[in-house]
């Protein structure tokens, strides 16, 4: 083959590639791990410390720094601070949740009340090492009018806080409920079900927003994924971590994470919220038949629960 011949070869590869996913442009997709709502309850079995002590082992195993929203409420005891300081000694961010968990889309939440519980919460997280600016607001939800959005965003950046999205949103926390509620009712009950249901549903919600993600935005992000500080993480996130290595996927740390830029956008959408990708995907006005809203809940998990009987 000569070099002209070569040339027009190469040419023709090149579309083939990237329709398999294979360009030299596309690189390895990351992921950060992020938790919210540490809480001192036991479940599934398990203690709060044993929940504690599963979550943080297995970051630890596979090395990864995630960062922890608190909120306030959950933790506001001894045995709250002793949780949180866990999680600071092993050198994970500590970042603010709210202290109430106030859905701030409710027509009965104000914007001043909303930042007073936001500053009743700093004083219990700002004294750790490892504390850091970051907020995320509860249930992914920013604001259900103009001034509301506008008012929490101007409020954050005159503390100096970044918004502490997630790129992939989902409903750990319903699959946990349901795992917890088995076991209260029969402690020997078979969990593995839970954890294939787990997996899968994690596995396809990041599929989804990566997609988004590479059509909206144009180009790779550094992901970060939402998760709860529950029974559900403590049973199986090491599986999970290890599902998205044996994709191909590699775990980041979350502060890495939070470095792109991207997090640094602020989509002009109302109701404001959700995953940022989706955020960002219904401000462009393309994809309206593929945004379900809420982007995510247990309304959608519960009718598959409920078929395979979990």
């Amino acid at each position: 083959m000569n070099r002209r011949d070569l040339i027009r070869y190469a040419a023709a590869l090149v579309p083939m590639l990237r329709s398999a996913g294979l360009s030299a442009e596309h690189k390895q997709p990351e992921i950060a791990f992020t938790f919210d709502d540490p809480k001192t309850d036991d479940g599934a079995g398990l203690s709060w410390r044993e929940i504690n002590y599963r979550i943080l082992a297995a970051l630890a195993k596979h090395r990864i720094k995630a960062v922890l929203f608190v909120t306030g409420k959950r933790v506001d005891s001894a045995e709250g601070r002793q949780l949180v300081t866990e999680w600071n000694r092993e050198g994970h961010a500590i970042a603010n949740h709210s202290y109430s968990h106030f859905g701030f889309n409710s027509t009965d939440v104000t914007l001043s009340q909303f930042e007073s519980d936001f500053l009743r919460n700093e004083p219990l997280i700002s004294n750790y090492s490892h504390f850091v600016r970051l907020f995320r607001f509860p249930y992914f939800k920013e604001g259900d009018t103009t001034e509301k959005r506008d008012g929490m965003r101007s409020f954050l950046r005159q503390h100096q806080y970044r918004i502490g999205r997630a790129t992939i949103d989902a409903s750990d926390w319903a699959i946990s409920s349901r795992l917890e509620e088995r076991i209260g009712l029969n402690p020997r009950a078979d969990t593995a079900p839970y954890r294939e249901f787990f997996k899968q549903h994690i596995w396809e919600r990041a599929q989804f927003y990566d997609s988004l993600a590479s059509r909206v935005l144009k180009h790779d992000v550094r992901h970060t994924l939402v998760l709860h500080h529950n029974a559900l993480n403590a049973l199986f996130l090491d599986q999970l971590i290890q599902m998205f290595v044996d994709n191909g996927w590699k775990p980041i740390s979350a502060l890495h994470a939070y470095a792109d830029r991207v997090y640094d956008l602020q989509p002009k959408i109302l109701p404001a919220g959700e995953s940022l990708i989706w955020a960002l995907a219904k401000e462009s006005g393309k994809f309206g038949t593929e945004l379900r809203y809420p982007g995510e809940d247990d309304v959608y998990e519960n009718p598959k629960m409920d078929a395979l009987g979990l």
